[in-house]
C-alpha cells in the first residue's frame, strides 16, 4: 500500500475551498486530460457530494478505460471529508481531505491519499515504480485546479451563493 500527503495552501475561505473539493464539476475540471465523467451508473453526476453518497467515475488511464466507485464515508464540514474506493480497480483506495483556517482569507488543504495495487504479486513494484507518481501527479493536479478556481471569481461557476 502507498500513502501520499499533499498540502496546498489557498487564498481562500475554509467553507469554500471544502465545497470546491466536494465538488463533481471541479473533479472533473481538473481530470480534463483522461476523459473522466461522472457517470450515472451509481449516485451523484453533479454538484456536491455529500456525507453517504456515491459517484461512479469513468476515466482512461494508462490507455484503458477504467470505473471506479466512491462514497462520502465521514465528513465534518468544513473541517475533513473522506471518500473511499466501493468498487474499481484497486485492492484498496481511501482519500482523507483535511481543511485547517489559517485566517479568514487563508485555508491549508491535506489530502492523504492510501492505495493498493490490483495485483498482490506484482502490485508492491507497480505501487512503487509507476503507480505512486502517477497518483501524485493526479492529486497536485487536482489540487491546483481547485487552488485556482478558489482564489478566483471562477468559484461561483461552482457553488450556489
Amino acid at each position: 500500500m502507498i500513502t501520499l500527503a499533499e498540502t496546498t495552501v489557498i487564498g481562500a475561505p475554509i467553507e469554500r475551498c471544502f465545497d470546491l473539493a466536494r465538488s463533481v464539476e471541479v473533479h472533473l475540471a481538473g481530470n480534463i486530460h483522461c476523459g473522466e465523467s461522472a457517470v450515472a451508473a451509481a449516485g451523484v453526476t453533479s454538484g456536491l457530494v455529500n456525507l453517504g453518497e456515491r459517484v461512479t467515475w469513468r476515466a482512461k488511464h494508462f490507455g484503458v478505460w477504467c470505473e471506479l466507485t466512491s462514497e462520502i464515508t465521514a465528513m465534518d464540514r468544513p473541517a475533513y471529508f473522506q471518500d473511499a474506493m466501493i468498487r474499481g480497480v484497486f485492492r484498496f483506495m481511501r482519500h482523507d481531505h483535511f481543511f485547517r483556517a489559517l485566517s479568514a482569507e487563508l485555508t491549508e488543504m491535506k489530502d492523504i491519499f492510501c492505495f493498493a495495487a490490483p495485483i498482490v504479486v506484482l502490485g508492491r513494484l507497480v505501487e512503487i515504480t509507476v503507480l505512486g507518481g502517477y497518483m501524485r501527479r493526479l492529486l497536485r493536479e487536482r489540487d491546483a485546479v481547485i487552488k485556482q478556481i478558489a482564489q478566483s471569481g471562477e468559484w461561483r461557476r461552482y457553488l450556489a451563493s
